[in-house]
Protein backbone atom coordinates (compact mmCIF):
# COMPACT_ATOMS: atom_id res chain seq x y z
CA UNK A 1 0.00 0.00 0.00
CA UNK A 2 1.05 3.80 -0.36
CA UNK A 3 0.80 7.05 1.93
CA UNK A 4 1.02 10.50 0.57
CA UNK A 5 4.06 10.30 -1.35
CA UNK A 6 4.03 7.02 -2.81
CA UNK A 7 4.91 5.06 0.74
CA UNK A 8 6.96 4.98 3.20
CA UNK A 9 9.60 2.30 2.17
CA UNK A 10 9.47 4.06 -1.93
CA UNK A 11 13.26 4.49 -2.06
CA UNK A 12 14.62 5.04 -5.57
CA UNK A 13 14.61 2.57 -7.99
CA UNK A 14 17.78 2.81 -9.24
CA UNK A 15 19.56 3.24 -5.12
CA UNK A 16 20.48 -0.04 -5.15
CA UNK A 17 17.90 -2.60 -4.08
CA UNK A 18 15.71 -0.62 -1.82
CA UNK A 19 12.27 -2.07 -1.98
CA UNK A 20 9.63 -0.23 -4.58
CA UNK A 21 6.06 -0.44 -3.36
CA UNK A 22 3.09 -2.59 -5.73
CA UNK A 23 1.31 0.72 -6.11
CA UNK A 24 3.35 3.97 -5.93
CA UNK A 25 1.77 7.53 -5.68
CA UNK A 26 2.10 9.86 -8.19
CA UNK A 27 4.92 11.93 -6.27
CA UNK A 28 7.17 8.77 -6.08
CA UNK A 29 6.62 8.60 -10.00
CA UNK A 30 7.54 12.73 -11.14
CA UNK A 31 10.27 12.26 -8.19
CA UNK A 32 11.59 8.63 -10.69
CA UNK A 33 10.24 8.63 -13.54
CA UNK A 34 13.84 9.89 -15.25
CA UNK A 35 15.51 6.92 -13.60
CA UNK A 36 17.72 4.56 -15.92
CA UNK A 37 16.16 1.56 -14.50
CA UNK A 38 12.20 2.76 -14.41
CA UNK A 39 9.84 2.11 -17.74
CA UNK A 40 6.46 4.16 -17.50
CA UNK A 41 4.00 2.91 -19.51
CA UNK A 42 0.58 4.26 -20.86
CA UNK A 43 -1.48 1.76 -21.90
CA UNK A 44 -4.32 4.19 -22.98
CA UNK A 45 -5.25 4.64 -26.53
CA UNK A 46 -2.70 6.38 -28.52
CA UNK A 47 -5.60 9.02 -29.19
CA UNK A 48 -5.02 10.15 -25.72
CA UNK A 49 -1.08 9.60 -25.04
CA UNK A 50 -0.67 11.81 -27.85
CA UNK A 51 -4.09 14.36 -27.68
CA UNK A 52 -4.38 14.75 -23.76
CA UNK A 53 -0.94 14.52 -22.69
CA UNK A 54 1.09 12.10 -20.88
CA UNK A 55 3.74 11.67 -18.05
CA UNK A 56 6.93 12.98 -19.19
CA UNK A 57 8.88 10.03 -20.53
CA UNK A 58 5.87 7.52 -20.65
CA UNK A 59 6.02 5.20 -23.86
CA UNK A 60 2.71 3.80 -25.16
CA UNK A 61 1.32 0.47 -24.90
CA UNK A 62 -2.27 0.59 -25.81
CA UNK A 63 -4.29 -2.07 -23.81
CA UNK A 64 -5.68 -3.49 -27.40
CA UNK A 65 -2.00 -4.55 -27.88
CA UNK A 66 -1.08 -6.79 -25.69
CA UNK A 67 -4.69 -8.93 -25.10
CA UNK A 68 -5.58 -11.68 -27.49
CA UNK A 69 -8.68 -11.49 -29.79
CA UNK A 70 -9.74 -14.30 -29.08
CA UNK A 71 -10.04 -16.25 -25.94
CA UNK A 72 -7.74 -19.53 -25.95
CA UNK A 73 -5.73 -17.68 -29.05
CA UNK A 74 -2.31 -17.88 -27.15
CA UNK A 75 -0.63 -19.84 -24.47
CA UNK A 76 -4.07 -19.02 -22.04
CA UNK A 77 -6.99 -16.95 -21.43
CA UNK A 78 -6.81 -13.35 -23.69
CA UNK A 79 -2.83 -13.90 -23.19
CA UNK A 80 -1.33 -12.32 -26.39
CA UNK A 81 1.48 -14.71 -26.59
CA UNK A 82 5.05 -14.63 -25.45
CA UNK A 83 6.48 -13.33 -28.72
CA UNK A 84 3.72 -10.83 -29.17
CA UNK A 85 4.27 -9.22 -26.06
CA UNK A 86 8.06 -9.54 -26.11
CA UNK A 87 7.69 -7.23 -29.21
CA UNK A 88 5.20 -4.60 -27.73
CA UNK A 89 7.95 -4.46 -25.06
CA UNK A 90 10.96 -4.58 -27.47
CA UNK A 91 9.33 -1.67 -29.41
CA UNK A 92 8.58 0.76 -26.58
CA UNK A 93 11.88 0.18 -24.93
CA UNK A 94 11.58 -1.74 -21.81
CA UNK A 95 14.14 -4.04 -20.54
CA UNK A 96 13.35 -6.84 -18.93
CA UNK A 97 15.18 -5.82 -15.33
CA UNK A 98 13.01 -2.25 -15.74
CA UNK A 99 10.98 -1.47 -13.06
CA UNK A 100 7.83 -1.34 -15.18
CA UNK A 101 5.42 1.39 -13.61
CA UNK A 102 1.96 1.63 -15.87
CA UNK A 103 -0.99 4.34 -15.45
CA UNK A 104 -4.32 4.53 -17.24
CA UNK A 105 -7.41 6.66 -16.87
CA UNK A 106 -9.70 4.43 -15.35
CA UNK A 107 -8.96 3.96 -12.07
CA UNK A 108 -5.53 1.73 -12.96
CA UNK A 109 -7.96 -1.61 -14.18
CA UNK A 110 -6.32 -1.90 -17.78
CA UNK A 111 -2.52 -0.81 -16.53
CA UNK A 112 -2.78 -3.74 -13.37
CA UNK A 113 -3.66 -6.00 -16.27
CA UNK A 114 -0.59 -5.07 -18.33
CA UNK A 115 1.42 -5.96 -15.60
CA UNK A 116 -0.04 -9.05 -14.74
CA UNK A 117 0.79 -10.32 -18.24
CA UNK A 118 4.08 -9.47 -17.46
CA UNK A 119 4.49 -11.59 -14.97
CA UNK A 120 2.95 -14.36 -16.92
CA UNK A 121 5.47 -13.67 -19.30
CA UNK A 122 8.64 -13.50 -16.64
CA UNK A 123 9.21 -9.97 -15.47
CA UNK A 124 10.13 -10.05 -12.26
CA UNK A 125 7.10 -9.06 -9.72
CA UNK A 126 8.99 -6.69 -7.66
CA UNK A 127 9.95 -4.73 -10.56
CA UNK A 128 6.16 -4.39 -11.40
CA UNK A 129 4.07 -1.29 -9.96
CA UNK A 130 0.67 0.51 -10.19
CA UNK A 131 0.52 4.28 -10.32
CA UNK A 132 -2.11 4.91 -7.57
CA UNK A 133 -4.30 7.47 -9.05
CA UNK A 134 -4.13 6.96 -12.73
CA UNK A 135 -3.24 9.56 -15.20
CA UNK A 136 -5.95 12.37 -13.94
CA UNK A 137 -4.51 12.44 -10.58
CA UNK A 138 -1.06 12.33 -11.98
CA UNK A 139 -1.87 15.64 -14.03
CA UNK A 140 -4.15 17.39 -11.04
CA UNK A 141 -0.02 18.19 -9.56
CA UNK A 142 2.56 17.04 -11.77
CA UNK A 143 2.99 18.61 -15.25
CA UNK A 144 2.29 16.70 -17.99
CA UNK A 145 3.36 16.85 -22.18
CA UNK A 146 2.27 15.93 -25.10
CA UNK A 147 5.73 15.26 -27.10
CA UNK A 148 6.66 12.39 -28.64
CA UNK A 149 9.01 10.02 -26.33
CA UNK A 150 12.34 9.22 -27.46
CA UNK A 151 12.59 5.24 -27.62
CA UNK A 152 15.47 3.40 -28.00
CA UNK A 153 14.17 -0.62 -28.73
CA UNK A 154 15.21 -3.22 -26.56
CA UNK A 155 15.03 -7.21 -26.70
CA UNK A 156 12.90 -7.92 -24.20
CA UNK A 157 12.37 -12.04 -23.74
CA UNK A 158 9.35 -13.20 -22.80
CA UNK A 159 8.53 -16.66 -21.78
CA UNK A 160 4.54 -18.14 -20.59
CA UNK A 161 5.17 -19.09 -16.47
CA UNK A 162 3.33 -22.35 -16.11
CA UNK A 163 3.70 -21.70 -12.70
CA UNK A 164 2.39 -17.91 -12.64
CA UNK A 165 -0.15 -16.34 -11.62
CA UNK A 166 -2.74 -17.53 -13.73
CA UNK A 167 -4.11 -20.87 -12.43
CA UNK A 168 -6.23 -23.53 -14.55
CA UNK A 169 -9.65 -24.67 -14.47
CA UNK A 170 -8.88 -27.96 -12.21
CA UNK A 171 -7.25 -25.79 -9.55
CA UNK A 172 -10.39 -23.89 -9.59
CA UNK A 173 -12.82 -26.89 -9.38
CA UNK A 174 -10.59 -28.11 -6.52
CA UNK A 175 -10.87 -24.78 -4.73
CA UNK A 176 -14.94 -24.60 -4.62
CA UNK A 177 -14.00 -27.27 -1.61
CA UNK A 178 -11.31 -25.87 -0.20
CA UNK A 179 -11.56 -23.78 3.24
CA UNK A 180 -8.35 -22.38 2.97
CA UNK A 181 -9.20 -20.46 -0.12
CA UNK A 182 -11.18 -17.51 -0.98
CA UNK A 183 -12.72 -17.31 -4.15
CA UNK A 184 -13.66 -14.08 -5.02
CA UNK A 185 -15.53 -12.88 -8.19
CA UNK A 186 -14.57 -8.99 -8.73
CA UNK A 187 -17.92 -8.41 -11.38
CA UNK A 188 -20.32 -6.27 -10.68
CA UNK A 189 -23.46 -7.56 -8.93
CA UNK A 190 -25.63 -8.28 -12.15
CA UNK A 191 -23.07 -10.44 -13.92
CA UNK A 192 -22.64 -12.34 -10.06
CA UNK A 193 -26.42 -12.68 -9.95
CA UNK A 194 -27.05 -14.52 -13.11
CA UNK A 195 -23.88 -16.97 -12.12
CA UNK A 196 -20.98 -17.19 -10.58
CA UNK A 197 -18.54 -20.08 -9.12
CA UNK A 198 -20.20 -21.95 -6.39
CA UNK A 199 -19.14 -20.61 -2.67
CA UNK A 200 -17.29 -17.63 -4.32
CA UNK A 201 -17.28 -14.18 -2.69
CA UNK A 202 -18.27 -10.84 -4.49
CA UNK A 203 -16.09 -7.79 -4.63
CA UNK A 204 -16.46 -5.42 -7.04
CA UNK A 205 -13.24 -3.89 -7.60
CA UNK A 206 -14.44 -0.46 -8.44
CA UNK A 207 -15.05 -0.94 -4.21
CA UNK A 208 -11.18 -0.48 -3.69
CA UNK A 209 -11.49 2.98 -5.58
CA UNK A 210 -12.03 6.30 -3.72
CA UNK A 211 -13.85 8.34 -6.40
CA UNK A 212 -12.50 11.24 -5.72
CA UNK A 213 -8.77 10.89 -5.73
CA UNK A 214 -9.45 8.27 -8.23
CA UNK A 215 -6.74 5.65 -6.14
CA UNK A 216 -7.35 3.13 -4.01
CA UNK A 217 -8.76 4.14 -0.24
CA UNK A 218 -7.12 3.88 2.44
CA UNK A 219 -5.83 0.95 3.58
CA UNK A 220 -7.49 0.65 6.81
CA UNK A 221 -10.48 0.53 5.22
CA UNK A 222 -9.67 -1.41 2.21
CA UNK A 223 -8.62 -4.63 5.02
CA UNK A 224 -11.95 -3.58 6.99
CA UNK A 225 -13.96 -4.36 3.42
CA UNK A 226 -11.88 -7.43 2.59
CA UNK A 227 -12.56 -8.81 6.05
CA UNK A 228 -16.39 -8.02 5.21
CA UNK A 229 -16.01 -10.17 2.56
CA UNK A 230 -14.12 -13.10 4.50
CA UNK A 231 -10.61 -12.24 3.00
CA UNK A 232 -7.86 -12.10 5.73
CA UNK A 233 -4.26 -12.13 5.07
CA UNK A 234 -2.65 -15.39 5.30
CA UNK A 235 -5.57 -17.42 3.12
CA UNK A 236 -4.92 -18.07 -0.45
CA UNK A 237 -7.66 -15.75 -2.49
CA UNK A 238 -8.48 -17.03 -6.00
CA UNK A 239 -9.97 -14.59 -8.25
CA UNK A 240 -11.85 -13.89 -11.53
CA UNK A 241 -14.06 -12.02 -13.74
CA UNK A 242 -14.75 -12.37 -17.26
CA UNK A 243 -11.12 -12.48 -18.38
CA UNK A 244 -8.09 -11.87 -16.14
CA UNK A 245 -9.04 -9.31 -13.94
CA UNK A 246 -6.92 -6.27 -12.77
CA UNK A 247 -7.27 -5.91 -8.75
CA UNK A 248 -4.19 -7.97 -8.30
CA UNK A 249 -1.99 -5.23 -7.26
CA UNK A 250 -4.33 -4.23 -4.31
CA UNK A 251 -4.62 -7.91 -3.43
CA UNK A 252 -0.72 -8.78 -3.83
CA UNK A 253 -0.40 -8.64 0.25
CA UNK A 254 -3.27 -10.94 0.49
CA UNK A 255 -1.41 -13.46 -1.91
CA UNK A 256 -3.79 -13.19 -4.77
CA UNK A 257 -4.10 -15.80 -7.08
CA UNK A 258 -5.50 -15.27 -10.75
CA UNK A 259 -7.50 -17.62 -12.38
CA UNK A 260 -7.94 -19.18 -15.83
CA UNK A 261 -11.27 -17.40 -17.44
CA UNK A 262 -11.96 -20.98 -19.24
CA UNK A 263 -14.01 -21.63 -15.85
CA UNK A 264 -18.10 -21.10 -17.07
CA UNK A 265 -20.35 -19.37 -14.86
CA UNK A 266 -22.92 -22.00 -13.06
CA UNK A 267 -26.55 -19.97 -13.90
CA UNK A 268 -27.63 -19.46 -10.14
CA UNK A 269 -31.07 -21.61 -9.78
Amino acid sequence: MTDEDGGPDAGAAGDGDEAVPVVVGVDWLAAHREDPDVAVVDVRDAWEFDGIGHVPGAVNVPFDTFRATEHGEAEAGMLPGSRTFAERMSEAGVANDDHIVAYDDTNGVFAARLLVTAELYGHAPDRLHLLDGDFSAYNLSHETTDATPTVEATDYRAAYEERGPLVPLATVRTAVDDPGTVIVDTREQWEFDEGHIPGAVRLDWQELVDAETRGLRPEDEIRELLAERGIRPGERVLLYCKTPPAVSATLTPFSGTWVSPTWRSTRAR
